[in-house]
């Protein structure tokens, strides 16, 4: 599933599959959509691709090094052997503004986590649990070994479950080289809504504590686990069960710190779910 072959996808083929999208008022793949409405072309040569356009903003030098931490990260992801879709990043020039533009190869939405979550029986969830958890130790284990702030995103919304293994395929914002100060202002600068950056200069310690979990390896555990709680509530002690089982098995040095969050149901920061309800975001797969 991981691929390492050079970026291919010409800017003529993207800036065309954009505006075709446009002009065809297409509807994106998910309206989570903190940072993006992901699409997939219908024709074209971008018709097995996801095409994720980000805001243009800041300087020049400023997007070079987006750019670089992007290749870093993925180059990161790969190395911690998370399981990736081939994934491109480009500077495109748009009607005179460069914008970030990832490229990645389409996967298959009945292979999405989140809707098999919800339709699949309890037995085969804490499986599809097992593989993402997986995932998430492999990628902490091989991080102790980095020299850096490097951070992962692990939510169900960000999985693909292909052939039992669980394929993540979010890279932006790239979770590597930047402080917490400058991830918290990235959260503003390339939110694709307006209302949240107008307003969330206002709220900057509650915006930069978002990241938190993405930087905590026993976080990241318990906030997939908080999350199938929140899909599936009845089945809340059976996904409970399996992370103080697993964080104990195959994430022992974080064991401590994650247990406690493991006894309940975790919940969302109420922050966090205000920043949701003011913005219209649904919990739908971040393809």
């Amino acid at each position: 599933m991981t691929d390492a072959s050079p970026h291919t996808t010409e800017h003529a083929d993207i800036i065309a599959a954009v505006e075709a999208h446009e002009r065809s008022s297409g509807q994106p793949i998910s309206k989570l959509g903190y940072f993006t409405a992901p699409f997939r072309p219908s024709s074209g040569p971008l018709a097995d691709r996801v095409v994720k356009v980000y805001r243009g903003s800041g300087t020049r030098a400023q997007m070079d090094k987006l750019a670089a931490c992007h290749a870093d990260y993925v180059t990161a992801l790969r190395g911690a052997g998370v399981p990736l879709p081939e994934t491109e990043f480009h500077l495109v020039d748009m009607a005179g503004t460069v914008v970030p533009v990832v490229v990645q190869h389409a996967l298959n939405t009945a292979d999405l986590m989140r809707p098999l979550m919800q339709s699949e029986p309890v037995d085969k969830t804490v499986e599809m649990m097992e593989a993402a958890g997986q995932v998430i130790a492999r990628f902490w284990h091989w991080a102790e070994g980095y020299d850096g702030r490097i951070g992962f995103h692990p939510s169900i919304r960000n999985f693909a479950i292909v052939d039992g293994q669980a394929v993540f395929f979010d890279t932006f914002p790239p979770l590597i080289h930047y402080s917490r100060d400058e991830m918290g202002k990235m959260l503003l600068t390339f939110s694709e809504k307006r209302l949240m950056r107008l307003v969330g200069p206002l709220l900057q310690r509650k915006v930069t504590g978002i990241q938190d979990e993405w930087y905590s390896p026993a976080e990241t555990l318990v906030g997939l686990v908080g999350s199938a709680c929140r899909l599936r509530p009845d089945d809340a002690q059976a996904y409970l069960a399996w992370g103080r089982d697993f964080v104990k098995r195959d994430m022992a040095p974080w064991a401590d710190e994650a247990l406690p969050g493991l006894q309940y149901a975790p919940k969302l920061p109420g922050y966090w779910t205000g920043f949701r309800k003011v913005l219209g975001l649904q919990g739908e797969p971040n393809v």
